[in-house]
């Protein structure tokens, strides 16, 4: 009979609990468990509803048996690379400096790796080089100078300057109103006329009610996009040019691991859009994750990590009238949800988010917190 040492009864005791705890993560999600239409199914692509023109690109690469990160970084590049959009990527809106500054982070599930970048000035993509800095570094987190100068190494193309002229008629724009050494003098008939003045061509006056939105409302902007294989191998990405006008330097929540994104291929995902300050505070797809992992839908886990948000404003609740946050989950077995603040944006818009089932993409509501 061989003989038991403690030793190898502490080794032996040690890989029974953790047997014993990953049968008990696997068994979270109850797949019998519906969260409603659409939802339990495999492949499966959630984003924030500005992806929703792009997820059939990544369903594709899912039904072509490709790995869910480069599905969700196939939906989420496309949307860097639209100097049209202004919330990432190139033609993202500037800091308070007339300076673009994106940040992104990306998570690999099977792998359990993950990858950021923040305050990056020189790239269009900063979903890839998250990914290279997830793949060829021994570390998680690049920003700044550093994170232009490893992308530059890795070869990707510096762009010389990510601000295009929309968006510098919006930061003009912004300017305008909020300094006063940037408005016309009192003595000039301009004086009310600045936005006019600005938009001095035909195709800037199309732009008139964006500008005047953006400048009224700062937009946070972000994607954020997640995805689940037909094998329940799961993957995410965020990516955001950040809070229009904000201090130069300023990093949200989006390249934070937990926060703005996370991914646990036994359980599930969870990311935000809308104001990081706030998702930070409650690592919220760290949150998101840890209440589907007690069997919560995906749904309810969101609102669960929305109420946390709101606690934080229990003595003054008028001030969460400011601010507006998003969060979206899905779970292994494919079910999917998503949680707003409030029941309409600032804008008056009903928040919606985007799903494809392999079928088709679609827009559904946000379940809001508050009506």
């Amino acid at each position: 009979m061989e003989k038991w040492t403690r030793r190898r009864f502490f080794l032996a005791s040690l890989a029974g609990g953790i047997a014993a705890s990953a049968c008990r993560l696997a068994g979270a999600v109850n797949p019998s468990e519906g969260a409603g239409p659409g939802q339990g199914v495999r492949p499966l692509i959630v984003s924030a509803h500005r992806g929703l023109p792009h997820l059939d690109a990544g369903m594709a690469v899912l039904k072509s048996g490709g790995d869910t990160l480069d599905a969700v970084l196939a939906v989420v590049t496309r949307m860097e690379d639209d100097p049209l959009d202004a919330t990432v990527g190139m033609g993202g809106l500037p800091n308070e400096n007339g300076v673009v500054e994106l940040d992104a982070s990306v998570m690999h599930g099977p792998t359990r790796r993950a990858g950021a970048v923040a305050s990056v000035r020189t790239i269009k993509n900063p979903s890839l080089v998250a990914k290279a800095v997830m793949e060829k570094t021994n570390h998680v987190f690049l920003v700044g100078p550093g994170a232009d100068q490893f992308a530059a190494d890795e070869g990707f193309q510096p762009v010389k300057n990510l601000l295009t002229e929309k968006s510098r008629t919006a930061w003009l724009a912004w300017k305008s109103a909020t300094a006063e050494n940037w408005r016309p003098g009192l003595d000039s008939p301009e004086w009310k006329e600045k936005l006019a003045a600005l938009l001095d061509t035909p195709e800037k006056r199309n732009w008139k009610e964006w500008v005047e939105q953006v400048v009224a409302h700062p937009p946070t902007g972000t994607i954020n996009c997640l995805a689940v294989d037909a094998k329940g191998d799961i993957s995410g990405t965020t990516s955001t040019s950040g809070l229009a006008w904000k201090i130069a330097g300023r990093v949200g929540d989006s390249p934070l691991i937990g926060a703005g994104l996370y991914v646990d291929n036994d359980i599930g995902a969870g990311g935000s859009t809308g104001r990081g300050e706030e998702n930070i505070k409650v690592c919220g797809g760290h949150t998101i994750v840890e209440m589907m992992r007690k069997g919560m839908s995906p749904t309810e886990a969101c609102l669960e990590a929305m109420r946390r948000v709101a606690r934080n404003y229990k003595p003054y609740p008028e001030r969460l009238k400011t601010f507006e946050i998003v969060f979206y989950a899905l779970n292994k077995n494919g079910e999917h949800g998503s949680a707003s603040l409030w029941g309409k944006s600032l804008t008056g818009k009903a928040p919606e988010y985007a799903v494809h089932d392999g079928t088709k993409a679609q827009a559904l509501p946000c379940t809001p917190l508050f009506e």
